[in-house]
């Protein structure tokens, strides 16, 4: 998938609220910033990877904020089913 759609599909933005949608089985798949401290998308890569979610992380957190068209800078982004 590519970061571009990320601007018109069904999301959520951030760490908690990834993961969050992660458990509750709403998310098909996910952007991890690679400049992301590990100890926080360590266990969105975990729960990603026990549920079988493709993670995507070839970009930077300004480049996924940018992409989100937030202002600030994005360390995961889930796209929902």
């Amino acid at each position: 998938m590519d970061i571009a759609h990320l601007k018109s599909m069904n999301k959520t933005i951030g760490a908690k609220q990834t993961l969050k949608n992660i458990a509750r089985g709403t998310v098909k798949y996910v952007f991890v910033g690679h400049d992301s401290d590990e100890s926080v998308v360590g266990p969105i890569r975990n729960a990603c990877a026990e549920q079988g979610i493709p993670v995507n992380d070839k970009h930077t957190m300004d480049d996924l904020g940018r992409a989100c068209r937030i202002k600030v800078r994005a360390t995961a982004v889930g796209i929902l089913r």
